[in-house]
């Protein structure tokens, strides 16, 4: 595939706050530990340490994970673990149906070719790359779809709780049937397994083993066992509220927006169908339903005995992952790297290290017969990130035959009424106002003709008007970001190296947005951008 750039301040996708991190601005220094350039990973690595006893837990938990897969590069990065010159660099995403958005997969690979580049700088350590998955997540309807061919497909279910634990019964397994354009890896591992954790451990596997990635699920009891110490805290002293409040209001001062919110405890009450935020009030702990009620010496003995009971929310996720792995980067979308600058605060408070925080790659992919198009209408990167209105309107003026802003005709009229109101000035100075009145009314006349004169002008273009709506609606599906909506099989299923194209176009230090076009000849190079 070919590739270009774009600088992501020209797509209009994304917010003050994430432009100026990705470059470099010193107003955000305070927020974060150090930048991502490759350099400042020599430094880090130098003074970075990990418990040993943590490592034990954590090659211990995968290898049950991974219990019946059987060995490959995963089962060596696993071992590598126990090494104390080995990290991490980690994604996370929720359990989707098929992977749901294609950005699923870019931040898969991001975190892959940043393992590899760190690999290829610093061969005297280990990298080993990480999916996260959110299987503790009980929001169903972000996770129960995805959009392919111009269609959405959907999963419903009256299970509640952790959608890691959601039993995959007949409704999945019928719907499984019928959706006939389904790879075998994806129907095996839906029919396969018990759990959706299970079904997403294993066609994520299928897709990157031989990359080596690690999936980890965190819901587990040796990992919430040894975070147990924080969950205590947030518990009976509430720090990190005032934390990330105190932060989120030295954002604000500094003129950005806040994107998550404390509460004054950040965990979960979870169990078997449920997932239910926890309050403390006059002395009792008691879920957000008001199922459960526990005084503070019940609670103390409960942390005790079932640790994984207690479910961290979006405050102290990132602080549990950072405390489990011996982690050194996480990748995420825009929203995701934003929102850890409201959490420096905490992990300074518990003495956690603050990882190096990436954007995963961003990604346009141009279709053959959309290439076309925007060949012939000799569009630029940039101009498919305009507004339909936009795009279209600046077009039928560049290509219009006539001069359609009708600026000579409105300095024509501003000079006729300038001659008119001299002459109100030396017959009678009350006219003036008249006259000015007069040249607004006229102006709004020309300009009303302007609208008419674009429009009958649009009408003589309607063929590439047309192509206009046809580029906007395949690259931007329902007014969406193609890769914040459509499903990667939309790419995979008529190129089954669609995935090792993206190892050798994308580049996780490079915060660029990515244009790629099918097809990378030596013809089509010389169609590019």
């Amino acid at each position: 595939m070919l590739k270009s750039t774009v600088d992501p301040a020209c797509t209009g996708l994304f917010s003050t706050l994430f432009l100026d991190y990705i470059q470099n601005k010193k107003e955000l220094k305070q927020f974060y530990q150090e930048f991502p350039e490759l350099k400042h990973f020599k430094k880090t690595l130098a003074d970075k340490t990990f418990d040993p006893e943590r490592r034990e837990i954590l090659v211990r938990v995968l290898k049950e994970q991974y219990t019946g897969f059987e060995a490959s590069q995963v089962s060596s990065n696993i071992d590598k673990l126990k090494q104390p010159n080995t990290y991490t660099v980690t994604t996370g995403h929720q359990l989707n149906l098929m992977t749901g958005p294609a950005f699923f997969i870019y931040k898969i690979v991001s975190t892959l070719l940043l393992a590899r580049k760190l690999q290829e700088s610093y061969p005297e350590f280990h990298f080993v790359p990480v999916y996260w998955m959110a299987s503790e997540d009980h929001d169903f309807e972000e996770i129960n779809h995805f959009h392919f061919d111009g269609k959405d497909y959907r999963w419903e279910s009256e299970q509640q709780g952790p959608v890691g634990e959601f039993i995959l019964d007949k409704s999945i397994r019928d719907l499984i049937q019928q959706w006939d354009f389904l790879p075998d890896f994806f129907k095996q591992a839906y029919t396969n397994s018990q759990f959706l954790k299970e079904a997403v451990r294993k066609y994520v596997h299928h897709l990157f083993a031989d990359q080596g990635l690690v999936i980890l699920d965190a819901n587990d009891t040796a990992f919430k066992r040894s975070f147990l110490p924080i969950i205590k805290d947030d518990l009976f002293s509430q720090t990190a509220n005032d934390l990330v409040n105190e932060r989120n209001a030295e954002l604000e001062d500094a003129g950005y927006k806040t994107q998550i919110f404390p509460r004054e405890i950040n965990f979960f009450y979870m169990e078997p169908g449920r997932r239910e935020r926890l309050i403390y009030q006059d002395g009792i702990f008691s879920t957000h339903d008001g199922k459960n009620k526990w005084t503070e010496k019940e609670m103390r003995q409960l942390l005790e005995d079932s640790p994984e009971k207690f479910s961290p929310n979006v405050v102290m996720r990132p602080l549990y992952q950072e405390v489990i792995l011996p982690n050194l980067a996480y990748l995420g979308g825009p929203a995701e790297v934003a929102y850890w600058f409201q959490l420096k605060g905490v992990f300074d408070h518990y003495k956690v290290d603050f990882p190096f925080l990436l954007p995963r790659n961003f990604a346009l992919i141009i279709p053959k017969e959309v290439q076309r198009k925007i060949k012939k209408l000799d569009l630029k990167a940039e101009d498919l990130f305009l507004s339909l209105d936009k795009l279209r309107i600046d077009y039928v003026y560049r290509h219009a035959e006539a001069d359609l802003s009708l600026l000579p005709e409105k300095e024509q009229l501003e000079k006729l009424f300038l001659s008119m109101e001299e002459k109100a000035v030396s017959l009678d100075p009350t006219l003036v106002n008249a006259v000015r009145a007069a040249l607004i009314r006229s102006e709004k006349i020309i300009d009303q003709l302007g609208v008419k004169f674009r429009k009958a002008s649009e009408r003589k273009q309607g063929d590439a008007i047309r192509q206009i709506f046809e580029i906007k609606d395949a690259l931007f599906p329902l007014g969406t970001l193609q890769e914040r909506k459509v499903n990667f099989l939309e790419f995979y299923l008529g190129d089954n190296h669609f995935i090792d194209k993206l190892y050798k176009t994308f580049d996780p230090l490079d915060f660029n947005f990515i244009i790629l076009q099918e097809d990378g000849s030596e013809e089509s190079a010389k169609e590019g951008f």
